[in-house]
């Protein structure tokens, strides 16, 4: 091949930015390259409704010396946020649309008591899962306020970078390790990374149960990390009696992978597998081949799988 495809993934936390260049197929994806910088206490802090970027000049000096560090051209970035910068939500909607405005219009309507911001400063967007038997449409529902994409987007431009895509790490965690669970009845994720804690039910290969919670300061096998899992698993359970899923992963820093596996397993009565990035995209000649390494870009990993 003359030409091969690549893609850039970056991800934005307020403890830095970290970069993962893949190469190769979405079937085959390589891991080319990775680049990190840490950001100092208070350039970027995640908020539903603030400024998330505090110190502009910062924050751009600190972008472009980790993405110099890649040796590659392309400014053209798939960006993921912390999960606590938007929302993800479930929705199912009566009847169909007659075009995508209209959805989001409707989406909008509903909604509009639950978001947490003003409705005309939203940016939303949605996926169809499934029709169901009477008709109604499940629809995986993610929304942000637009002044906040807009501050994230008008940074990296005056910085010199297209971000072509912008998504949550919540999405892009799960999107590394898709195909192996998409080919599974029903499975249940929990991740805890950058002090996010996420749990992520599928049933047929459709998100049936989505919750991510925001504990920054607590390690990811904290006693509070154990209650908010279980109490999440008895709410779904609640509301999915008939579900007893005995497929259980889970994604956690390798120093805390082997605990926080124990501690998922003990919640959920079923041994859980720790799932490991390098497993499902092959480290190129130039990036890391540890999982410790890997860990740290897997976010970035999965928004660069996005455009691949």
């Amino acid at each position: 091949m003359l030409f091969t495809s690549t893609s850039l993934g970056v991800e934005i936390s307020p403890a830095g930015v970290a970069f993962a260049l893949l190469g190769g197929t979405a079937a085959a994806p390589r891991l080319e390259r990775t680049a990190y910088a840490p950001l100092a206490a208070g350039t970027v802090r995640s908020s539903l409704r603030e400024p998330n970027i505090l110190d502009p000049q910062a924050f751009v000096e600190r972008f472009q010396n980790a993405h110099n560090l890649l040796l590659h051209r392309s400014k053209r970035v798939s960006l993921t946020l912390p999960d606590s910068a938007g929302r993800i939500i479930l929705v199912d909607m009566e009847g169909r649309f007659k075009n995508r405005p209209e959805g989001l219009d409707m989406i909008r309507w509903k909604l509009k008591k639950n978001i947490p911001f003003d409705v005309a400063d939203t940016h939303l967007d949605y996926q169809l899962l499934k029709i169901r038997e009477n008709g109604d449409m499940a629809l995986l529902v993610a929304l942000a306020s637009r002044t906040v994409i807009g501050q994230y987007e008008d940074v990296l431009i005056a910085a010199g970078f297209t971000p072509a895509r912008i998504d949550f790490n919540s999405l892009n965690l799960y999107r590394i390790f898709d195909r192996r669970l998409a080919l599974l009845d029903d499975s249940l994720l929990i991740f805890f990374h950058n002090g996010a804690l996420g749990i992520m039910a599928y049933y047929n290969g459709v998100p049936e149960f989505l919750r991510v919670k925001e504990l920054s300061g607590v390690q990811a096998v904290d006693n509070r990390v154990f209650m908010e899992i279980n109490n999440s698993l008895l709410v779904h359970h609640e509301r999915f009696p008939e579900r007893n899923t005995t497929n259980v992963f889970c994604i956690a820093s390798p120093d805390m992978g082997s605990a926080f596996c124990g501690m998922v397993s003990e919640a959920a009565g079923s041994e859980a597998i720790l799932l490991e990035a390098k497993t499902a995209v092959t480290p190129g000649k130039d990036a890391p081949g540890d999982q410790e390494s890997f860990f740290l870009f897997s976010a970035a990993i999965g928004a660069a799988l996005r455009s691949l």
